[in-house]
């Protein structure tokens, strides 16, 4: 009998997968390449929501957590997966600039913000205002994480490349039963799949799109990430990576024209240089209606769990959500409340 079968393999399939690693336990993998948001994702880590110039949910926790966390990654996939830069924020007006400084005076934001003013990152991007500089920030390639990944659970012969079919899913003494698989535990990390679940149906996971486009630019020249109201982040050859836009109604993977349009006009505002538009790409980032993640087990089916609502910043929830979800199984050891999916009972029983 398996420890645990493990649906689903973004993010939060890929943290739950190597912490069952790291204890030891048997698990195998269901993924059939339906949800797209992990390998589209920027993949930018960043703690800081820099709209406002405020700490985003536990996310100094998370940030010294999750670094290592990828690193231990990169060892055993033998990929380079981290890629740190700083992240320059363009200020639009004197206000932002003060506001700058007074979050730089918290003392949960001082690591992250810079209080020396940058007047010039790119001849190809104005800055009237100057910018700030964010540090010990960067990027996760997920993209390559998720190949590299399902690689190496390839090899180990615990990854099973089909859709799962929730009705030859049963409950048997011991635990859970599927298609001739015997397991104590299934845990599900399918992101925006989530909806389509009978058992986790019932959490308020809203989803909301978000597009990209690859430009390609032999002028740009840029060796940061830049967020003025969109990010623009290198690549590597001359590409960059450009977004993004959060659509609340469409639950559609396909690329729009209205978000290239939409794009393209923020990124004629922000850059003075030529570019061609080489790749746009789409994915449903898996949004809670509360923000927070979402962890625990079903009201009824004591042996099925969920980890999921990373929403945009699963790159560094993921790894701590993970290990909190298996020491809840494991050790008994309680979920912080703002995360255990038990904040939404009554939806469950009113369902």
């Amino acid at each position: 009998m398996l420890d645990y079968i493990v649906v689903g393999l973004g993010l939060s399939g890929i943290a739950i997968s190597s912490q069952l690693q790291k204890r030891g336990r048997s698990f195998v993998v269901f993924e059939d390449n339906s949800q797209t948001s992990t390998k589209v994702a920027g993949g930018i880590y960043n703690p800081v929501i820099l709209k406002r110039f405020t700490l985003a949910w536990e996310a100094d926790k998370q940030i010294s957590y999750s670094i290592p966390f990828y690193q231990k990654l990169e060892e055993e996939l033998n990929e380079k997966l981290l890629r740190p830069f700083s992240i320059y924020r363009r200020f639009h007006s004197i206000e932002e600039q003060n506001n700058w400084f007074e979050a730089a005076d918290n003392f949960r934001l001082s690591p992250f913000l810079n209080t020396q003013l940058i007047w010039q990152v790119n001849n190809a991007i104005p800055g009237d205002f100057s910018f700030g500089k964010v540090e010990k920030t960067g990027a996760l390639d997920t993209e390559l994480l998720v190949r590299s990944y399902k690689k190496y659970l390839e090899k180990h012969q615990i990854l099973k490349n089909q859709r799962f079919e929730y009705s030859k899913l049963k409950i048997s003494e011991e635990g859970v039963s599927y298609d001739g698989l015997e397991a104590r535990n299934i845990i599900f990390c399918e992101g925006f799949g989530v909806v389509n679940n009978p058992y986790f149906n019932y959490l308020p996971l809203r989803g909301n799109k978000g597009e990209y486009l690859v430009i390609r630019s032999e002028e740009l020249q840029l060796k940061q990430a830049v967020k003025s109201s969109i990010f623009i982040l290198p690549l590597g050859n001359d590409l960059y990576k450009v977004g993004a836009t959060y659509n609340h109604q469409d639950k559609t993977q396909a690329p729009t024209l209205a978000a290239k349009e939409k794009l393209k006009m923020d990124l004629d505002k922000m850059i003075n240089c030529k570019y061609e538009i080489v790749d746009q790409v789409a994915g449903i980032r898996p949004a809670t209606s509360d923000r927070r993640p979402l962890a625990g087990n079903h009201p009824e089916h004591q042996r099925f769990f969920i980890c999921n609502g990373f929403g945009s910043r699963g790159v560094l929830i993921a790894p701590l959500i993970s290990e909190k979800l298996l020491n809840f199984i494991e050790d008994e050891i309680p979920l912080p409340p703002e995360v255990d999916i038990r904040r939404f009972q009554k939806k469950f029983y009113r369902s």
